[in-house]
C-alpha cells in the first residue's frame, strides 16, 4: 500500500501522521501520478495549523514532479509515461502517489529534473506572476522583496536582474545576505539589525521603491508601504508573520495615493491556458540559466513534519523538497 502524509486535526507539527492510504484508478479527468519530489511551502504551515482552514482528517501539500501512471477517460493533456509537475492543488501533494486532476499538470521539461521541478512550481510561478503580472516590472525599476534568501525571493532576485531591475532584499543573517547578493539582489537589508525603511530610503535617495513584494504580513505591512514612492504598489502575497490586522485605507491616499493587492497563485493559474503560460515562461528562464532553483534542503517524506519545524524556524535558505 501506498503512504501518504495526512492530519486528522489543525496543530503543530506533531499532528502530521505517515499513514496507508488507498489509492485506485484514475476518475474521468483524472491522472494517477507516481511522485518523484514534493515540494514544501509555507502555506502547507498555515495549512497545518488551521490558519487556512481545512476539512478534517486531510492530506497536505500543494506541488509535486514525478510520472503519470494512469490516465481517466477524457483526458488529452497528458499520457502514461509523461514526466509532469504541478503546483497549486488539489491538496494532498505529500503522498507517494495519487490520483489529480490532470488539467493541473504541466509536462516537465527533459532538461529539468523531479527535483528541481518539484522545488519550482509554486514558487517559481508566483515569481511569474508577481513581476510579470501583479507589477509589471520594467528596467530601471527599483523593487523591495522581503525574505530575499527564501525560495520565492531568490527567483524573484534572479528573474528580476534578467529584466534590470535594482533589487532590494530583506534577509535575517550575513549568510543569507551573502546568499542573496550571489542571486542577484544589489542592496541587502539585514532587518535583524537595521530599519529596513530608512535604509530603503537611503538606497533610494528618497524617492522609494515602485513595488513591494511582501510574504511576511503582520511584521512588515506598514513599513513595507512606507518604503513605496507615489503611486507605488504593494503586493502581499503571504502573512508568515501573522495577518494584517485591520487597515485604514484612507491611509492609502495620505502617503501617496498607493495600489495594495493581496494575490494568489490559484487565481492567476486558475485558467488552463494561463496556467500554461505562466509555467512555460518559469521553464523558459531556469532552461535558458537566467534562473537557477536552489534546492539547498531534501528530507525523506515521511520526515515532513521536522522539515515544516526547520522552515519555520527559518533554518532553511531556497527552496526545500521531500523525497518520497
Amino acid at each position: 500500500m501506498p503512504h501518504a502524509i495526512r492530519f486528522h486535526a489543525p496543530g503543530g507539527p506533531e499532528v502530521l501522521r505517515w499513514e496507508e492510504i488507498a489509492v485506485g484508478d484514475p476518475a474521468p479527468g483524472e491522472a494517477r501520478v507516481r511522485h518523484h519530489a514534493v515540494g514544501l511551502n509555507y502555506i502547507d504551515i498555515y495549512h497545518r495549523t488551521g490558519a487556512y482552514p481545512l476539512p478534517m482528517p486531510s492530506g497536505i501539500g500543494l506541488e509535486g514532479a514525478g510520472v503519470v501512471e494512469a490516465v481517466g477517460s477524457g483526458v488529452t493533456e497528458v499520457k502514461a509515461g509523461d514526466r509532469v509537475a504541478y503546483a497549486g492543488g488539489p491538496i494532498g501533494a505529500y503522498a507517494e502517489v495519487r490520483n489529480i486532476p490532470a488539467d493541473r499538470l504541466v509536462k516537465l521539461p527533459d532538461a529539468i529534473d523531479f527535483k528541481t521541478g518539484a522545488a519550482m512550481m509554486l514558487q517559481g510561478m508566483t515569481a511569474q506572476y508577481l513581476l510579470r503580472r501583479t507589477c509589471r516590472v520594467e528596467p530601471g525599476d527599483t523593487i523591495l522583496i522581503h525574505a530575499a534568501a527564501g525560495g520565492v525571493g531568490l527567483i524573484v532576485c534572479q528573474w528580476a536582474r534578467a529584466l534590470g531591475v535594482t533589487v532590494i532584499g530583506t534577509v535575517s543573517s550575513d549568510e543569507k545576505a551573502a546568499l542573496a547578493k550571489a542571486h542577484g539582489c544589489d542592496h541587502t537589508i539585514i532587518y535583524t539589525r537595521e530599519n529596513f525603511t530608512e535604509r530603503v530610503k537611503q538606497i533610494t535617495s528618497g524617492r522609494g521603491v515602485r513595488v513591494v513584494y511582501d510574504s511576511i504580513g503582520k511584521d512588515t505591512f506598514m513599513g513595507s508601504l512606507e518604503c513605496l514612492q507615489p503611486l507605488g504598489m504593494m503586493a502581499l502575497f503571504g502573512a508568515a508573520s501573522g495577518p494584517v490586522p485591520p487597515f485604514d485605507l484612507g491611509l492609502l491616499a495620505k502617503m501617496g495615493s498607493l495600489f495594495i493587492t493581496r494575490p494568489t497563485l490559484f487565481t492567476y493559474t486558475a485558467q488552463r491556458s494561463d496556467l500554461l503560460a505562466i509555467s512555460g515562461d518559469l521553464f523558459d528562464m531556469v532552461v535558458s540559466g537566467k534562473v537557477k532553483i536552489e534546492v539547498n534542503q531534501t528530507y525523506a517524506l515521511k520526515d515532513a513534519a521536522q522539515a515544516q519545524i526547520d522552515l519555520v524556524a527559518r533554518k532553511t535558505t531556497g527552496s526545500t523538497v521531500l523525497l518520497p
